[in-house]
């Protein structure tokens, strides 16, 4: 790899750090006291500050220094974490985003500022009163990850007298970690001289666990006077990483059960060192096999580790994957060319061929789609520092909360969606949440909520933003739409369609500009980034409550589940999932509906639009004709075609400039005989024809 190439690496890899940095920050804010917050922030900061040094970028390397300091004294508890410190911390995040982005320059104004803060928070910083930590166990209890304890409970001969049964506090122990117990039953007696009221027994625990020392410790908190407990770390991921798994002489030697001397004595001879140890008499069988256990757990603990650290993930530029889904896109073209041409020629062989090639095809093309898929939460946590900046610049207090961020969604889908997304939070804090002393006389709390959530709904992912803000007043949008020339006085507008008005270009019903909104641009700029990833948007509000924001959009722009059908010449698809089911339509059916477009299905009527009459198609109409019924969120519609193909594998393309604007069409696709076919847009279909009805 050349150096243009690391340096590329590590803005990669800086670039994912600080997103993370940013979340860690945002979280430490509202849980000042969270230790593996801290530590996060830190150890984020020192892989930025180590790797910007070895691959040239000194600037960030000494800017980041000054950063990890302060995180340094706070992970120790000499500073506390204050609004003041996220707020510089926060600052010194962007400025390394523009050192990454500027190059290797000098050091700007703005990152002395920031040091300078920063300087002044240690000066002024004292000595937090914590509790101090008093062991090196203590330590490994705020460190990530699984740590791996030894704990040996010896209680006393009379524990049972008090009640208590040891075998419930290991099952407590079970329930912390992986675990393996070991019972030391040599002191147990002869049945004739054995008391059932005393306990011989003590127990030897390796158990693997993040949950700490405290937590282990709390199991044995009612019998601390009654048992003797000692509890060591034996592997904690890190400071124990490079060191061999420990032999069984070794392990002795750390529980106290033999003696250096002992041990020396008796490993002259060529057996193992257990069975040496056992023959010699300096140790019992039960103990061997305790340390046996030990050195067993210890080599899984490692060895499910190093499997774990090994690369199971590969870091692969976006422009590899879009090429690989180009080329998958065409493979399914040439596969549906192979198809056609098997079932032409009827030859048994080349069919069996076209099949397998099928399937294969098939499985590529969803794994393929799979790869380019991704959590939307990586876009969802990039807007909590937005909120946070943006209530703080307007003098409000709101709080952002999500729901669904594991939903997945094509990574070009994501991308697009971020600046609409941006505008329509920006909207919902500086139109929808009002100031903290307004809320107050409305008798809602000061703090206003902002929640954003994403779903699968079908083959489609459904995003709402939420406000609980004053919502929309139909009266005032309406007579805005009037005085910009979009509605009639008179016009007869669901609420629905009144809160649509909004999202025309120029519309805005700030009475003032100010740098978040009122200069009439964001919601139509929001519609039109909609329109193009073939989504829908809907807004539905109550006056005083507040005000959601529904986003429909697909799963991938790349390829689909179509339904292939024919009307004259012409070949149309309509998406799958949209699609519930296919019904005859005879002469007999159009003459009793007495010239409605609408068919009686099994007793419920349904509206249909004819698309040659929507295409201009001209020839004559089959006898029998087909309505493909489809669900749209305004109810369910036919679309009323010739014939219907079947299912279809759809390669989208996108239309050229000259029908880039045509309504009812997202795209086109080449069938395997090379004819094009135009992609249908059903919603829009159906919003157009309510237009011309009620225009009509």
């Amino acid at each position: 790899m050349n150096t243009d190439q690391c340096r590329e690496t590590y803005r990669e890899e800086a670039s994912e750090l600080l997103t993370e940095l940013e979340t860690s920050l945002l979280e430490l804010e509202e849980s000042p006291e969270d230790k593996d917050l801290i530590g996060r922030v830190f150890r984020a900061m020192h892989t930025i500050k180590g790797s910007g040094a070895m691959f040239g970028f000194d600037n960030i390397a000494k800017f980041t220094h000054e950063v990890e300091t302060v995180f340094d004294q706070v992970r120790n508890g000499k500073l506390p974490v204050t609004k003041n410190l996220i707020n510089l911390t926060l600052d010194a995040r962007d400025q390394i985003r523009a050192m990454l982005d500027g190059g290797n320059a000098a050091v700007p104004e703005k990152a002395s500022e920031i040091v300078a803060g920063l300087k002044a928070l240690q000066s002024g910083g004292g000595p937090v009163a914590k509790q101090e930590i008093k062991s090196e166990a203590k330590q490994v209890d705020v460190m990530s990850g699984p740590v791996t304890y030894r704990i040996r409970f010896k209680p006393s001969s009379d524990l049972f007298k008090s009640g208590t049964n040891p075998i419930n506090l290991l099952n407590e122990l079970r329930q912390l970690g992986e675990h393996k117990i070991v019972a030391h039953t040599t002191s147990i007696p002869l049945l004739g001289d054995l008391d059932p009221e005393l306990c011989y027994t003590y127990w030897d625990i390796i158990l693997t666990t993040g949950r700490g020392e405290n937590a282990i410790k709390d199991v044995f908190i009612f019998v601390e006077d009654m048992a003797e407990v000692k509890v060591d770390v034996i592997d904690d991921g890190g400071s124990f990483e490079e060191v061999e798994n420990k032999k069984i002489g070794e392990i002795l030697l750390e529980k106290g059960d033999l003696s250096s001397g002992d041990l020396k004595r008796v490993l002259g001879s060529q057996k193992r060192a257990g069975e040496l140890l056992i023959e010699a008499g300096v140790v019992d069988r039960a103990k061997v096999e305790a340390a046996l256990v030990e050195q067993q757990h210890l080599k899984e603990v490692r060895d499910k580790r190093e499997k774990a650290e090994t690369a199971t993930s590969i870091r692969v530029p976006s422009e590899k994957l879009d090429m690989l889904v180009n080329l998958v896109g065409e493979l399914v073209t040439v596969q549906a060319r192979l198809s056609q041409t098997a079932i032409s020629q009827n030859e048994s062989s080349l069919l069996s061929i076209s099949e397998e090639v099928e399937r294969l095809t098939w499985e590529l093309r969803d794994q393929t789609m799979n790869i380019r898929l991704l959590p939307i939460g990586t876009t969802f946590s990039k807007f909590k520092r937005l909120v946070r900046d943006l209530s703080r610049d307007l003098g409000k207090v709101v709080e952002l909360t999500t729901s669904g961020a594991e939903t997945e969604l094509d990574k070009t889908v994501i991308e697009k969606l971020n600046d609409p997304l941006v505008h329509l939070i920006r909207n919902s804090l500086d139109h929808g949440v009002e100031l903290p002393e307004e809320r107050e006389k409305d008798g809602k709390p000061r703090s206003g909520t902002i929640h954003l959530s994403a779903a699968h709904s079908g083959a489609q992912v459904l995003i709402e933003i939420a406000d609980d803000g004053k919502g929309l007043d139909p009266e005032v949008i309406r007579k805005k739409g009037v005085e910009k020339g979009l509605i009639s006085a008179d016009a007869e507008l669901s609420e629905k369609e009144i809160f649509a008005l909004i999202l025309a270009p120029g519309f805005s019903t700030a009475k003032t500009v100010t740098s978040v909104s009122g200069r009439g641009v964001g919601m139509d700029v929001v519609k039109r980034a909609i329109d193009e990833l073939r989504g829908t948007i809907e807004i539905t509000s109550w006056k005083g409550q507040g005000t959601t924001i529904s986003l429909k959009l697909p799963l991938t722009l790349a390829i689909i589940d179509g339904l292939l059908v024919k009307i004259g010449d012409g070949y149309f698809v309509l998406t799958l999932s949209s699609v519930e089911e296919c019904v005859e339509l005879t002469k007999k059916d159009v003459e009793s509906s007495h010239g409605r477009n609408i068919a009686n299905v099994r007793g419920q009527i349904i509206p249909y639009i004819r698309l040659r009459e929507e295409f201009n198609i001209t020839g004559k109409r089959p006898g029998i004709e087909q309505i493909v019924i489809t669900a749209t969120d305004s109810g369910r519609v036919g679309f009323v075609v010739d014939q219907v193909v079947g299912e279809h594998q759809t390669v989208i393309k996108s239309l050229g400039r000259f029908y880039k604007n045509v309504e009812g069409l997202s795209g086109a696709t080449i069938l395997g005989d090379g004819t094009v076919a135009l992609i249908l847009d059903v919603a829009k279909l159906y919003e157009k024809a309510e237009i011309s009805e009620t225009a009509s």
